[in-house]
């Protein structure tokens, strides 16, 4: 590789601010999880599934799995804040809607080519069998998934994830501009813990906690069989949009009847004795 174009590579890329954003995540990330502890509603979703994990790791297959992925997960995020996001941040001040706006345009466009990724790629999604169902199935194996099992998966999945997150960020940033510092560490946070809450399982089902229960529900029907909808993984506006909206009651050639729908079968009526 030429010198030169080594030279005005790393010129090019606001490397030190990068290296910032990382630290900016770890630390966001471990704030929070303080934070759960002080709110009762999130201290217990948070002991149910410890609960639930403590016994998922005591399986001999379950750890290495989750090791392998962690492993492939650091990989390609080391990669994407290398190749990708000192070309894509900046200090610079911007007017404050900007923020808010940039992370609203993030994660929808990554959750849209998400949602065709999860419903072609790795689940039969109305034209045959995805290319990837068998790397998927891995993370299906858990019918329902705390909290732990959101990195329950095959490497490759891991890597997909994340590295679609990365270009996402990437083809935005060539289109839009930079993005401030504090709109990729929030959105790196956001994307990362609704994966993770998706997975939990939450009995907490009051305000303000109900939309937080909702997501979480509809992702444990998604878990519940192969063939159930709910492929996006911010919202569920891309399901609502392209009919795999799923309630438990499947979508598309898997449509259900709704379980309160169905009619209660009658008592037989009881035998007439004959007459002596």
């Amino acid at each position: 590789m030429d010198a030169t174009f080594i030279t005005e590579f790393l010129a090019g890329g606001e490397w030190l601010l990068s290296l910032y954003a990382f630290i900016g995540v770890l630390a966001v990330m471990g704030a929070g999880r303080v934070m759960v502890r002080l709110v009762p509603a999130f201290r217990q979703t948070a002991a149910l599934n410890k609960e639930v994990a403590d016994k998922q790791v005591q399986k001999s297959f379950y750890m290495p799995i989750q090791r392998r992925s962690m492993k492939w997960g650091l990989i390609i995020q080391t990669a994407v804040f290398v190749a990708i996001i000192p070309f894509v941040v900046t200090s610079e001040a911007q007017p404050w809607w900007h923020i808010p706006l940039d992370i609203f345009v993030i994660l929808m466009f990554y959750d849209f080519f998400y949602y065709l990724t999860h419903r072609f790629v790795f689940h039969d999604g109305g034209f045959g069998p995805g290319p990837l169902m068998w790397v998927h199935a891995v993370h299906h194996q858990q019918k329902n998934p705390c909290r732990k099992d959101s990195n329950y998966l095959h490497p490759l999945e891991t890597s997909i994830g994340i590295g679609l997150f990365g270009v996402s960020i990437a083809v935005l940033g060539a289109l839009m501009g930079p993005f401030h510092i504090a709109t990729v560490i929030i959105t790196w946070v956001a994307f990362s813990e609704i994966n993770q809450h998706n997975h939990d399982r939450m009995e907490v089902d009051r305000f303000p906690f109900k939309y937080l229960n909702y997501m979480s529900f509809m992702h444990h029907v998604h878990h519940s069989r192969f063939t159930s909808g709910n492929f996006a993984t911010i919202s569920l506006f891309y399901d609502w949009l392209f009919g795999t909206y799923d309630v438990g009651d499947g979508w598309g050639k898997n449509k259900r009847e709704p379980q309160q729908s169905k009619p209660q079968q009658k008592p037989a009526p009881a035998p007439q004795q004959q007459a002596a």
